[in-house]
């Protein structure tokens, strides 16, 4: 019989701003992203997912009232901000570490010299406007996508470099600098002049490359981040690989956690992405799948109400196959890693609470409530395989089963 736990994030789509906002992010105050998609979104239909019960969390007069067959709840944000690195790697089970932050400009002269001492060639073409230029290809920068002064990325057009290049000049950045995340990314069919032309100075000061305007995403995207302060062994993916049970890693989840037995599908395109799924439980009797689905995020940073909707019903759609093929041993989390919602004021990513999801066929649904950390996932998961508990996080499955809670102490 086939057991499979199947974890999909639908990237930034929160559901309410978190407790905390008002001291942390006031910008954030009344953000809540699924619930204003739903108020202001032209056309959205998601039987599936209000067939799992996702009113149940959102509360929505748009959707149908139902009590739906999965158990669900909410998420609190254990990492500091609302960002997708530390989102998924809290998700797959680490205790967040507080970020240094501090924008590239104050740390990009000692990076100019790291590479230089590694034989780069290295300008400021600009230093009102003030980045990186490597070898005349790559661009060092904030990124200007998430929090203030806590990722840089490495960006580069990938038909006149490797990405395996690009990836060194990262690590060497990497090396010197104390955010908590580099990220090295490129793509094909595009030339350093556009990915010039897309960098942008944004209200608070921040330079970077606006990477959707770039085109660094729409073909043969390669991405990898580097992380500060992560232990992917102590991480659900390397536990069950550790135990030789089957990992795929599917679209963001891939580029931002690490493990090296883990298969791993690169994907931005949510078609792809949901693909990817459905042919990985093909292929799979026993294992874990993780997907993200990115385009959700990459719509609320566009502000973009309706595309935003477009793709939150893609994934429905999907979602009709996926839970036709599931096992009556299967397990299937639904969630999300931080908010982003379009209607807010502001690009950035929102400080909100995840909704929560978790179906299979045997299982109850009952009201998981209000969970401290979005680790309880990674510790759900190894649980569903007897393997043990990740750094971080309280297992749900013995809920799912009636049982009582496992602490991890």
């Amino acid at each position: 019989m086939k057991k499979r736990a199947i974890v999909l994030i639908l990237d930034s789509l929160g559901v309410g701003y978190m407790d905390d906002v008002k001291d942390v992010r006031p910008k954030d105050i009344g953000a809540n992203t699924f619930y204003h998609i739903l108020d202001q979104a032209k056309e959205i239909s998601i039987p599936q997912l209000q067939e799992l019960g996702i009113n149940n969390i959102v509360n929505h007069p748009r959707l149908e009232e139902r009590s739906g067959i999965a158990s669900f709840g909410k998420m609190n944000l254990k990492h500091f901000g609302a960002d997708s690195f530390q989102g998924h790697n809290e998700i797959m089970g680490t205790d967040p570490k507080v970020p240094f932050t501090t924008p590239f400009s104050t740390v990009m002269n000692e990076v100019k010299e790291a590479l230089e001492k590694e034989g780069y060639q290295t300008e400021i073409p600009d230093p009102d406007f003030p980045y990186l230029l490597v070898n005349g290809l790559v661009i060092v920068a904030n990124n200007i996508e998430t929090d203030y002064g806590q990722i840089y990325n490495v960006t580069a057009p990938l038909d006149d470099i490797s990405f395996d290049e690009v990836l060194k000049i990262g690590k060497i950045v990497r090396a010197n600098v104390k955010v908590n995340r580099v990220i090295a990314l490129g793509g094909e069919n595009i030339s350093v002049k556009q990915i010039q032309e897309a960098v942008e100075m944004r209200a608070d000061g921040l330079v970077g490359v606006n990477s959707p305007k770039s085109g660094v995403y729409e073909q043969g995207y390669n991405c990898l981040h580097l992380g500060y302060g992560i232990n992917p062994d102590t991480q659900a993916a390397n536990i069950l690989v550790e135990q030789g049970i089957p990992v795929t890693l599917i679209g963001k989840m891939q580029d931002v956690i690490s493990c090296d037995g883990a298969n791993k599908i690169p994907a931005v395109d949510t078609d792809f992405v949901m693909k990817s799924v459905l042919e990985t439980m093909d292929d799979m009797e026993e294992g874990f799948i993780a997907a993200t689905v990115q385009e959700t995020d990459i719509a609320g940073h566009s502000q973009d109400v309706d595309l935003y909707a477009e793709k939150i019903m893609l994934v429905d759609q999907y979602l009709k196959i996926l839970l036709a093929q599931m096992s009556e041993e299967d397990l299937l989390i639904l969630s999300a890693d931080h908010g982003n919602d379009p209607t807010i004021g502001h690009s950035q990513h929102t400080r909100e609470k995840t909704f929560l999801l978790a179906y299979g066929k045997k299982l109850k649904n009952v009201d998981l409530g209000d969970r401290d950390s979005l680790s309880d996932i990674a510790a759900t998961v190894t649980d569903f395989f007897e393997a043990g508990l990740p750094e971080n996080g309280e297992s749900f499955y013995p809920l799912l089963k009636g049982n009582s809670i496992i602490h991890n102490k």
